[in-house]
Formats: C-alpha cells, sequence, structure tokens
C-alpha cells in the first residue's frame, strides 16, 4: 500500500557461394554488403522506440449488479478505437480518475519509470484507474488494435496473471517510491500456462507489453491491497517503411537477381 493511502481530491472520481569467376565474385561480394546495408537500415527502423497511444479515459461508474466500467477512446492511427474496462467485483476499483487531478505517473524525465528503449513515452495524462480487490477484469477494443502496453503505479504486496506471456519493458522509481517485479510462468496443468506479473519488494512501477493482435483482454489481480494504480496504450498500426528504406531494398532484391545469373559460355 502506498504511504500516503487516500483518494486524490481533484479528479472525476468514481470511488509490442560460390563461383568460378573471380571478377564476378568481386561484383557480388560488393553488391551483398550494399544488401545487407539495406537489410541493416531496415533493422534499425525497426528497432526505434514506439510512440504508445495511451487510453483517455472519460465516463464509467459502477453497475446496478455491482460491477463496474470505465470507457475511454484511444487512438490508433487516424482512427479512434473505443475502449471498454470492466471489473465484476464491486470493491475491484477504488477510484476512477479522469479529466485532471494528481500525476501519479511522475517523474515524467529520463528516470522515468515507465519509458525504455522499445517505449518512447509515459502515459500522456494523468488519468488512472485505481485498484483494490482481487479477481477479474477485461479490456475490451471496439475494433482489433496491436500489441497492449500496461503501465503500473504501486503494485506492491499484489500482482497480475496473464493467460498469454508478457514482456517486462521498464521498472524503477514513481511517485511512491522504488521497488521490483518479476514475471513468473504457473503450470496450471493441461497444457494451460498463467503468466504472473509480481512485486519482489518495495512499491514497483513500470510498464509491461502483450504482443500480438487484440479485440479484449482479461486478468486478473492475485490479492486485495489498498490501492494500485494501471492505465492502458496500445501500439497502433506497424509503420511504413521509409521511401528510402524501400529503394534499398529493391537494390538489395536487384542485387541477389543478378548474382544469381548463370555465367555465360
Amino acid at each position: 500500500m502506498p504511504p500516503a493511502c487516500r483518494v486524490p481530491q481533484d479528479m472525476a472520481l468514481l470511488n509490442l557461394l560460390d563461383n568460378p569467376n573471380k571478377g564476378r565474385t568481386t561484383m557480388k561480394t560488393g553488391l551483398l554488403k550494399t544488401f545487407g546495408a539495406a537489410a541493416l537500415a531496415l533493422a534499425g527502423v525497426g528497432a526505434q522506440a514506439t510512440t504508445v497511444n495511451w487510453t483517455n479515459w472519460q465516463g464509467g461508474g459502477w453497475e446496478p449488479d455491482a460491477s463496474f466500467t470505465g470507457t475511454g477512446t484511444v487512438r490508433v492511427g487516424s482512427m479512434s478505437v473505443g475502449v471498454t474496462y470492466t471489473n465484476a467485483n464491486r470493491n475491484g476499483v477504488y477510484f476512477y480518475q479522469t479529466d485532471g487531478g494528481e500525476d501519479y505517473w511522475t517523474p515524467r524525465d529520463s528516470s522515468s519509470p515507465y519509458t525504455s528503449a522499445e517505449v518512447k513515452n509515459a502515459p500522456s495524462s494523468t488519468d488512472i484507474i485505481g485498484a483494490w480487490a482481487a479477481g477479474w477484469q477485461t479490456l475490451t477494443f471496439s475494433q482489433a488494435v496491436s500489441d497492449i502496453y500496461l503501465s503500473f503505479v504501486s503494485l506492491n504486496g499484489n500482482g497480475y496473471a496473464f493467460e498469454q506471456d508478457f514482456d517486462i519493458l521498464s521498472q524503477g522509481c514513481g511517485y511512491f517510491t522504488c521497488g521490483s517485479v518479476t514475471k513468473l510462468p504457473v503450470d496450471l496443468g493441461d497444457g494451460n500456462i498463467e503468466y504472473q506479473l509480481l512485486a519482489t519488494g518495495g512499491e514497483p512501477h513500470g510498464t509491461i507489453k502483450l504482443t500480438g493482435s487484440f479485440t479484449s483482454l482479461s486478468w486478473r489481480t492475485l490479492n486485495s491491497e489498498l490501492w494500485h494504480g494501471f492505465t492502458i496504450g496500445v501500439g497502433g498500426p506497424a509503420p511504413v517503411p521509409e521511401p528510402a528504406s524501400l529503394a534499398l531494398v529493391g537494390l538489395g532484391l536487384a542485387s541477389l537477381r543478378i548474382t544469381r545469373r548463370k555465367p555465360q559460355s
């Protein structure tokens, strides 16, 4: 539990060869080097950090059946995709902050626990879902998105369990001091594996990534703890190679075609 456990006041509260010809061999080597450079250039493009599209949480509240529903939108390319978060447990959500309030995603500098070699930007607003009781929760998207990023605040003494593997991209010191997390695969039998994100000490803050295409995602909070927070982002559509990169690839492919021609007798 964070040292200062309180419901924020200023907020909307709702409690991812062999060639015998020496001359030809010399030409081939040079061309293959050119192709190799093109491949490396593309690899460099692919290795750039992703600008995550974070959810803009908006409406929400507790339903008559005591479950909680929160709604928002996220930009995926040029489209706005609807996001719905549901928690069947009345006490699963402690508070729901939209449109301002305390910024639990600090620090917002090079020491941020939410950014890494893969993630360029921390959650873009102060929006956060403050969770409490253990149990299942589900995200639903109005259309398929690629790669889900989940950033968390103060996951001390707690954890999340997913039905698919994930990567821990970053962790470190955040709003509620420092802590660490680890991943633990758990064999449930019959070929079923559960992947748990577990706090291993202190007040963990960080970001994980679930890779793939999603229209929904369900996971469970392992323990009841007052409170830990999170928000969701997506990677969006795959990047389109720059024209210069395409030209390098074309040159490389043409080079391979030339080197594969049989010598004329």
